[in-house]
């Protein structure tokens, strides 16, 4: 999935919480919706996207859907799974349009070579062009915009959100986490190395193998910003703009309407960093938590232990989670221009 080593995919997740309002979950339509291809512009070339709008007159509240860590498509293809299809085209049949689009990573991966850069370039800057674009639809009501942002990308959405505070929300799926891509890393390779069954041999080779640039990495210092060099795929500025941003803190700061879900047998972003990040967060208005017990990190259903092996078994997203997202959505107040 990246640019970077393959392990970062899909890195990145007590006040009293919101349960949401008391609005019926929207009626699902079986209409075929409205779906165009279209293109964001971006620095380092087009994007290819997809928008999606329920049949029917009339404008619509909408999302963008934001990616992850790596080099993702905009459905999120891995395996027979296509998550975030699977949520565009599940909103659509609720009442709620959506734009998703491949990521810088994929189309451009090459952009970034001997460059330094950040996750603003990476992941911001092209969210920012896909809300922008999303708003040039006829189909959009502008004032009922919301950025979903998934793992990565849904650490950064408050980020996203502090660039533009004409979004009515935003959603953090399996984002809600302080910890650092570094730290992931090293709990995941130890998480599947415990497994039953596990190859430890190979999982612990790889560990050692990686082990000198997970050091390197946490030994930049602002004096390396400048710096070209790939360390696990990115560059020292990219590192050190991660460690120095707080998506608790940021969220603090904008005060916006936050939805926040998270799979119970997620082992990348798990139940305990929500739990951390909901005390670092403490009492905020305008927020509400979503916990499903039985899914993991695509928010597909499963059983027993989780494991990566898991994620190459057909699924799809649970109805739960779109019902929640769209009933959630639809309820927002309109920004107010």
């Amino acid at each position: 999935m990246d640019h970077r080593a393959m392990v970062l995919r899909g890195l990145l997740a007590l006040p009293i919480v919101g349960c949401g309002g008391n609005a019926p979950a929207p009626r699902v339509t079986q209409d075929v919706p409205i779906e165009r291809a279209l293109e964001i512009a971006t620095p380092a070339g087009p994007l290819g996207a997809t928008f999606v709008a329920p049949a029917g007159p009339g404008r619509h509240s909408a999302v963008v859907i934001v990616h992850g860590s790596g080099s993702s498509d905009r459905d999120l293809t891995y395996g027979p799974n296509a998550p975030y299809r699977d949520i565009a085209t599940g909103l659509a049949a609720r009442g709620v349009a959506s734009l998703r689009y491949d990521k810088r990573t994929k189309v451009r991966p090459f952009w970034f070579a001997n460059r330094v850069f950040t996750v603003q370039d990476e992941t911001i800057d092209d969210a920012l062009a896909a809300v922008a674009l999303l708003r040039q639809q006829p189909e959009v009501d502008l004032n009922r915009v919301v950025v979903i942002g998934h793992s990565l990308g849904g650490m950064v959405a408050p980020r996203i959100a502090s660039s533009d505070r004409a979004l009515a929300g935003i959603v953090i799926m399996a984002g809600a986490t302080e910890a650092s891509l570094v730290d992931q890393v090293v709990r995941q390779f130890a998480y599947i190395g415990a497994l039953p069954g596990a190859d430890t041999a190979a999982i612990n080779a790889q560990m050692r193998m990686i082990a000198p640039m997970l050091e390197r990495v946490r030994a930049i210092t602002p004096a390396d910003s400048a710096n070209t060099q790939l360390l696990l795929g990115a560059p020292a500025a990219y590192w050190l703009d991660l460690a120095a941003y707080s998506s608790a803190a940021t969220l603090r700061q904008i005060r916006m309407p936050t939805l926040v879900l998270q799979g119970g047998r997620d082992y990348q972003v798990t139940i305990e960093q929500l739990d951390q990040w909901l005390a670092l967060l403490g009492r905020r208005e305008g927020l509400t938590v979503r916990r499903y017990p039985a899914l993991n990190h695509f928010f597909i259903a499963g059983t027993g232990t989780p494991r990566p092996e898991e994620y190459m078994v057909e699924g799809h997203v649970d109805p739960a989670v779109i019902d929640d997202i769209a009933t959630w959505v639809r309820g927002l107040a309109p920004v107010r221009r």
